[in-house]
C-alpha cells in the first residue's frame, strides 16, 4: 500500500520514508482507497470529512476514524454509505459520545467500536502510575505532574 499523508509540514525524510506528501486534502483524497484519520478536532479540522471531501474519494473507497468523532459530517458519512459512494467505514470515535448516531445502527457496511486506544495492560498501568505520581506529589507539597487547570 502506498501511503499518502496531508501535514502542514512535510515530514524529514527519516519520518516520511516512502509516504508522499499532500499540502492539501483536496489533493490527495482522489488518491485514497482507504482514507484513515489522525488528527485532533481543532476549528480547522472539524467536520473536514463532508460531502464535498467524500465526492472526490474514489468510488468504493474506505473510511476510518479513530481520532476524533467531530471530524466527520455524520449524515454525509451515512449517505455515502447508503449509495455505495464509500464502500465501509470504521468508527471508534462519535460527534455525541458516547451517543452514536441511530443511521449508523442499521448500516451493514459500518464497524462500530468503543474508543478503545488505551485500552492495553500496558497503557492502563501507565495510566494508574500517573495518578499515583500526582497523589504522592500533592501529598508531600509539591506540585501535580499532570496538573490540569479549568
Amino acid at each position: 500500500m502506498q501511503i499518502h499523508y496531508v501535514n502542514p509540514a512535510e515530514l524529514s525524510q527519516d519520518l516520511a520514508a516512502d509516504s508522499i506528501y499532500h499540502r492539501s486534502l483536496a489533493e490527495m483524497l482522489p488518491l485514497c482507497n482507504f482514507l484513515s484519520l489522525h488528527v485532533p478536532e481543532t476549528t480547522e479540522t472539524h467536520h473536514i470529512i463532508d460531502a464535498k471531501a467524500l465526492a472526490l474519494l474514489p468510488h468504493g473507497a474506505i473510511l476510518i476514524n479513530t481520532a476524533r468523532g467531530g471530524l466527520i459530517v455524520d449524515s454525509d458519512v451515512i449517505d455515502a454509505l447508503k449509495s455505495g459512494k464509500l464502500a465501509a467505514a470504521g468508527l471508534d470515535v462519535f460527534a455525541m459520545e458516547p451517543a452514536v448516531n441511530p443511521d449508523y445502527l442499521i448500516l451493514k457496511n459500518v464497524f462500530l467500536l468503543p474508543h478503545l486506544g488505551s485500552a492495553t495492560i500496558e497503557t492502563r498501568t501507565q495510566m494508574g502510575m500517573i495518578c499515583l505520581d500526582n497523589i504522592s506529589a500533592v501529598l508531600f507539597g509539591k506540585r501535580a505532574p499532570s496538573l490540569v487547570r479549568f
